[in-house]
């Protein structure tokens, strides 16, 4: 019984290596793929765009054509911002071909990368995986109030004071970090770092946003990429403020908290990417939807998704507009006041009142 269960752990983790790897196989030959199963779609910059997996004609769904072999922006990765679904090219193939099972899409696969079948697993004992949201958890668990730490001090580098007491940040003095290739007998390193706990619409934490520090400088580490996220963030953002009836969301989390900064009665949430903000989830009341995307095309793209998401369900959208490319750039050169200025400028009539306010 007991071998049984651990070769069905082995096949699993092997299978998922199998997976892993032609994924990255496909991210290398993105393009090709998408004009191969998404016909109907079109380059656009870095991306490919269509309606959905099924290559219906629009606009609705994005494929990342450069990036990464692997992780966050990694080539290859899609997201629907009308329905929330992601993945990579082996879900868009099984999508497009409408295949039923995990084998039919790997054949599909390896015949469009011209490769032969695999050798069969072998009986070897194998671990099941960590889940990440719990060890998301437990991370953030580990993290202390930023103030009077080393995230303060970037963040205050960044133009971004007053945030000591902002439950959705912590400071981690010795976070692990693996490098890409990385043996995975040999030790991480160890470096400080600020931690943003990502959360759902109703406070739950899924996941956490890591950018490592360098102890010299206060500037983020000699790292690549200094910034990396754990656990289930589709959908999920960074929060800071309670929304009620208006929101602003952004995308990295050093632009979004500079809109907050100005503007320090407008709720805020950082998507941590333009793929993730365009398939945010909104929470129920919300009225108004101030867009703060960054000044480029995946933020175009972005908000564009997002204002017709938004817009079906009867919610007000509102694109702010940055005079960078995007909102800590320009708190860094025009400072707190010019930047709430420049935002008051594109606010709703109806919010002046609370949003200029001193009273916060």
């Amino acid at each position: 019984m007991a071998g049984s269960f651990f070769f069905a752990l082995t096949k699993e983790a092997q299978m998922n290596s199998i997976a892993s790897d032609m994924a990255r196989q496909l991210g290398r030959e993105a393009e090709a793929v998408c004009r191969h199963y998404l016909s109907n779609g079109r380059k656009q910059g870095r991306y490919w765009i269509v309606g959905d997996v099924e290559n219906t004609p629009g606009r609705s769904l994005y494929v990342r054509l450069t990036g990464p072999t692997h992780g966050p922006g990694a080539a290859g990765k899609w997201t629907d911002a009308a329905t929330g679904d992601h993945g990579d090219l082996l879900d868009l193939i099984a999508g497009a071909r409408q295949l039923r099972t995990f084998g039919e899409t790997l054949d599909e696969a390896r015949i469009f990368l011209s490769l032969p079948r695999p050798e069969p697993p072998t009986r070897e004992r194998a671990v099941a995986p960590t889940g990440l949201p719990e060890a998301a958890r437990r991370l953030f668990a580990m993290g202390k109030p930023i103030g009077g730490t080393l995230a303060e001090r970037y963040l205050h580098r960044r133009g971004l004071s007053g945030l000591g007491d902002a439950p959705a940040l912590r400071f981690h003095p010795c976070c692990y970090y693996w490098r890409e290739g990385q043996p995975k007998d040999t030790p991480p390193e160890t470096w400080p770092a600020l931690l943003a706990k990502v959360t759902d619409v109703n406070g739950n934490l899924t996941g956490v946003h890591r950018t490592w520090l360098d102890p010299a400088t206060a500037r983020k580490a000699p790292l690549d990429p200094s910034r990396k996220a754990m656990g289930n963030l589709l959908g999920h953002g960074v929060r800071i403020g309670t929304a009620s009836d208006i929101l602003a969301a952004g995308e990295g989390l050093e632009s979004t908290l500079s809109v907050r900064m100005a503007l320090p009665n407008m709720p805020v949430i950082s998507a941590l990417s333009a793929n993730h903000l365009a398939a945010l989830i909104l929470p129920t009341g919300l009225q108004r939807l101030y867009i703060a995307a960054d000044a480029d095309e995946a933020g175009d793209m972005a908000a564009a998704n997002l204002i017709e998401r938004a817009g079906a369900v009867g919610i007000e959208t509102i694109r702010l507009i940055s005079l960078g490319g995007d909102f800590n750039e320009d708190l860094r050169k025009l400072g707190r006041d010019d930047l709430r200025t420049h935002l008051g400028q594109q606010l709703a009539t109806a919010d002046f009142s609370r949003l200029l306010s001193d009273e916060h």
